[in-house]
């Protein structure tokens, strides 16, 4: 088996200092690193237990397959504080049939989002029993 250190998931903008913004201070995901110089330049958020990697520039938008799915502490707060932001919401905050609460939100080249809040009760979090 591969021994993993470390993942990141990369990303290739249409626009890099548009994304950055993006992922920087809209969303306010934490740099953990930046590298090389001029519009293309890398950046590196930290992403939960992972990291989040703009780099290069994309010549046509992402697959729309491609999807981001990031477990906050509380989906109604970070509601909030997106629309303070400027970010537009593709749909609220919704109870989904699973238990979870989802919102989802997309990048500045489509690529979606979605914010997760696992509620205290669910399996991922409480299992009765063991």
């Amino acid at each position: 088996m591969v021994h993993v250190l470390s993942s990141r998931v990369l990303l290739r903008p249409l626009d890099p200092e548009r994304s950055r913004v993006f992922y920087g201070e809209r969303l306010g995901l934490a740099v953990h690193r930046e590298f090389g110089t001029g519009p293309e330049r890398g950046t590196v958020y930290f992403l939960g237990g992972g990291f989040l990697e703009l780099s290069g520039r994309a010549g046509e938008p992402p697959s729309p397959s491609v999807r981001l799915w990031l477990q906050v502490a509380d989906v109604t707060a970070a509601h909030d504080e997106l629309v303070s932001r400027g970010v537009e919401i593709v749909r609220p905050p919704v109870k989904e049939p699973w238990g979870l609460v989802e919102m989802w939100i997309a990048d500045p080249d489509g690529t979606r989002i979605v914010l997760v809040e696992v509620p205290a009760d669910h399996p991922l979090r409480y299992r009765p029993g063991i």
